[in-house]
């Protein structure tokens, strides 16, 4: 299956031709946020990007923001043509043209939420995730695929502990119980959540991690509904028609 960045390549390449941004000196600056940036100071100190486990980058075109949840985070300067030429072969490189796409998306007016919600956001975000799956789709068998922990934490509140399975690919929380359920690994154990569940909640991160193919394969396979959740798909999915969840977005 096509890797989802490679896809999407000719139509970011066709809107920064159309809106004759190829031939004008629009800079991405690409940097590291601190957490208290990123995600500010909420209430919840477990959060990926607080305890270092992954970073935030932003990605900034013509005043537009967009953001990027890696593991590899990093520097980088130039302009939108640097971008599409980069080889999208690391982390790193994904994690810069994600960005640049949600801040060219947001610039363009193609996306909303490319900037990540902050302080008690993210805990009135689970919330809402929660409730509205809930009163939309019943008490149903939830897959989180990505570990977050406000969204969990509501999951397991609204649909209880036999209803609700997480994957990961922390290897600090791969193991772990939280909230009265295991952590599964991401790396084996993410077929068997998709054929479990009956509605699949799944991270944005996985088109900067790589795992996005691997996924979107077997939810065809499985023939299971499904939403991305967070800042770092949100160019892609306006771009592609994707489920997105992401209320408090900014």
């Amino acid at each position: 299956m096509m890797n989802i960045l490679i896809q999407i390549k000719p139509q970011f390449e066709v809107l920064i031709k159309k809106s004759s941004l190829e031939n004008t000196q629009v800079f991405v600056v690409a940097k590291p946020l601190t957490p208290e940036e990123a995600i500010g100071h909420p209430q919840r100190q477990d959060f990926p990007l607080i305890i270092g486990k992954e970073r935030m980058i932003e990605a900034t075109v013509l005043g537009a923001r967009g953001h990027a949840f890696t593991d590899a985070p990093g520097n980088f300067t130039g302009t939108l043509a640097d971008v599409l030429n980069l080889a999208l072969t690391e982390n790193r490189q994904r994690a810069i043209f994600v960005a640049a796409l949600n801040a060219t998306c947001r610039h363009l007016g193609l996306a909303e939420g490319t900037v990540h919600c902050k302080n008690e956001d993210p805990e009135e975000c689970g919330a809402e995730l929660a409730t509205k799956l809930q009163r939309e789709q019943g008490l149903i068998k939830i897959g989180l695929i990505g570990y977050n922990p406000a969204i969990a934490d509501h999951l397991v509140r609204v649909f209880g502990t036999k209803n609700v399975r997480v994957t990961d690919m922390n290897p600090d929380n791969i193991g772990t119980e939280k909230f009265g359920i295991p952590i599964w690994d991401a790396t084996t154990q993410t077929e068997e959540i998709i054929r479990w569940a009956d509605y699949l909640l799944i991270t944005g991160t996985t088109v900067v991690n790589g795992s996005f193919e691997t996924i979107r394969g077997w939810l065809e396979s499985y023939h299971k509904p499904y939403s991305f959740f967070g800042v770092t798909i949100s160019g892609i999915a306006a771009l592609l028609g994707l489920p997105r969840m992401c209320p408090l977005g900014r």
